[in-house]
């Protein structure tokens, strides 16, 4: 399936589509296009929007577009709640400072940004911190038990 987003990823843009591709949809295509784009490449390829104004699955009720995600596909993993919080801060400004981890998250997705302007080679090398930082959540929740 295609997806379609705004381009220049940052933390949402890029915690999304690692979602997406890992508890989803496995042969995912992902689009970065500017936003005054998303609409017409929704009719041209029936590409799914995330992460944009307007659509179902972007920020709202005060949720990021991470979590409208996993509720829409009903995603209850406890890890990948904990992962949802942590995005969350990191995501939106004025909640950086809820969660501990936020700001590094958010530094480490400003460092790539800075490092590889490209959206799609950003995503194939910032993949790994969220596999990374979803099996430290996986070990927090185990640690609950």
């Amino acid at each position: 399936m295609k997806w379609v987003t705004r381009s220049h990823v940052h933390v949402d843009r890029v915690a999304c589509p690692w979602l997406i591709s890992r508890f989803i949809d496995s042969d995912a295509d992902f689009i970065f296009v500017p936003k005054s784009q998303i609409g017409q490449v929704v009719k041209e390829t029936g590409a799914i929007p995330y992460d944009a104004p307007n659509v179902e699955l972007g920020h709202k009720d005060g949720k990021c577009s991470f979590e409208s995600i996993i509720e829409k596909y009903e995603l209850t993993d406890p890890a990948l709640l904990w992962l949802a919080k942590i995005v969350h801060a990191a995501d939106i400004e004025k909640d950086l400072h809820i969660d501990e981890i936020a700001p590094g998250l958010e530094a480490i997705a400003v460092g790539y940004s800075l490092r590889f302007p490209d959206d799609t080679e950003n995503l194939s090398r910032q993949f790994d911190v969220y596999d990374a930082l979803y099996a430290w959540c996986r070990l927090q929740v185990a640690k609950q038990v």
